[in-house]
């Protein structure tokens, strides 16, 4: 993968340009943001959760701190698409987000807006992560025609978890 900016992994200053592998950034940032993300996730739809002004603290440190290792990774244009994007996703999603709340026993109209904001927020940061992370470790990212053919795989798998996924929540 090709850095949009200045990183240090490990003590090594990689610089714009340089080519480092995919299993340098990925691993890490998949885990945690997943433990992030997840604790954001279970403090937001808890029984007794901490104030909202802490959810907001808590999860607004962290996804400024990853927007900007997004923007030093990956460039500004695909951030942008990755916020274009999640707008035009919230009903994929609002999907999930109910799946996932539905193994708690729970609904997300159970909730007021304003709580789903950083969870929603993780979901999208998540989302990008592993998209880069497929185009990556298939190495397509660079290739138009393979590249073509990954990302409408993932749309469709998207879909199609969406799908599923909004179905088993209202059985």
């Amino acid at each position: 993968m090709k850095l949009q900016g200045k990183i240090s992994i490990n003590n090594k200053t990689y610089t714009k340009g340089d080519d480092i592998p995919w299993y340098k950034v990925y691993p890490f940032f998949l885990v945690h943001m997943l433990l992030f993300g997840g604790s954001g996730f279970l403090m937001a739809y808890a029984s007794s959760r901490p104030p909202v002004l802490f959810l907001y603290l808590h999860g607004g440190v962290a996804i400024s701190i990853y927007t900007v290792f997004y923007l030093t990774i990956f460039g500004r244009d695909e951030v942008k698409w990755m916020f274009i994007n999640a707008f035009l996703g919230l009903l994929g999603i609002y999907s999930q987000i109910g799946w996932l709340l539905s193994f708690f026993g729970k609904r997300i109209s159970d909730y007021p807006f304003y709580v789903h904001v950083i969870p929603f927020l993780y979901f999208v940061l998540y989302t990008f992560l592993i998209r880069h992370a497929v185009m990556d470790i298939t190495q397509s990212r660079e290739d138009p025609k393979k590249r073509k053919l990954v990302e409408n795989c993932y749309i469709a798998i998207s879909v199609a978890v969406y799908m599923i996924s909004y179905y088993l929540e209202r059985r």
